[in-house]
């Protein structure tokens, strides 16, 4: 009997850099980033529905339940271009919090992509499939591939795998406030302060980071801190919260408000947890791993 159902997990990443190299013809920005998966994930189920309708279920009140959400149009893009007669329910049971800098919605698109191929018995390769995944969004080709660590070229659509990392295992204190950030924003915010100087934002020339040199502590850089940091004084305190509490590589992720800290050990990120948790009712905080 074929399988009509299936459950997935979709994992969030956080940028441990992320250069913002310029802004393109298109509207978008060419950047180099290093992408790590997390373990912090929602759970994706898809049902094979017999018509052709795309339902998206979830109960977070943020998450879009029409052809805005990528999940919808990571099945609308396949249903499209192999003909499908069916259509899917997709579940979101939502964990990643929205509009943060963690890929969420990205990772939901790729596992749809994936799921679908499966349910579907397309037999699409996953370099296929990291292809259809750019016309989704600019980060969900990431999640397409089994792999920890990768580089990200272009709009953050070119993935690079980097299989040498497979062994680095990074433990993190993450805190993510209630509020959303708009990429977009976060980005004009940007083009505003490199048209009035090529020296106010710190990283417009830096070179070219080196994967082969990786060392965590070193690689932290957001292009985007600059920008948000000013519109959002809050995600400032918090990392400078987390600054004081001794940890010495702090960065916030994608265009926030996301902020994560890297520690040496899962005990040392669950003891700045509970302090976190005490001063911060706001902000949800997650102890999380590579994944």
């Amino acid at each position: 009997m074929p399988v009509n159902k299936l459950t997935f997990k979709s994992c969030a990443k956080v940028n441990l850099y992320l250069r913002v190299l310029s802004r393109r013809k298109d509207g978008f920005h060419n950047i180099e980033t290093l992408f790590e998966r997390i373990d912090l994930c929602d759970k994706v189920t898809l049902k094979v529905l017999a018509d052709k309708k795309i339902e998206i279920i979830c109960k977070h009140p943020d998450v879009p339940r029409n052809e805005t959400n990528l999940a919808y149009r990571a099945a609308k893009l396949l249903q499209d271009r192999f003909c499908r007669d069916s259509g899917v329910e997709i579940k979101i049971d939502k964990r990643i919090p929205v509009a943060a800098g963690l890929g969420g919605g990205s990772s939901n698109a790729a596992t749809v992509l994936l799921g679908l191929n499966k349910l579907w018995g397309l037999r699409i390769s996953r370099v296929r499939l990291a292809e259809l995944a750019k016309k989704v969004g600019s980060d969900v080709a990431f999640f397409i591939y089994d792999t920890k660590f990768a580089l990200g070229l272009g709009r953050g659509e070119r993935i690079k795998p980097l299989r040498q990392l497979n062994k680095v295992l990074l433990w993190h204190i993450l805190a993510v406030p209630r509020f959303k950030v708009s990429t977009p924003l976060i980005y004009r915010g940007w083009d505003r302060l490199k048209s009035k100087s090529n020296k106010l934002v710190r990283g417009l020339t830096l070179p070219k980071y080196d994967v082969k040199m990786f060392n965590a502590s070193h690689a932290l850089f957001n292009s985007l801190e600059a920008v948000t940091l000013r519109l959002y004084p809050q995600v400032l305190r918090v990392r400078n919260m987390l600054l004081q509490q001794g940890l010495k590589a702090v960065l916030m992720s994608g265009s926030g408000p996301a902020v994560f800290g890297l520690t040496s050990s899962r005990k040392v990120a669950a003891g700045l947890a509970g302090k976190l948790r005490s001063r911060l009712k706001s902000w949800q905080i997650f102890i999380t791993k590579t994944v």
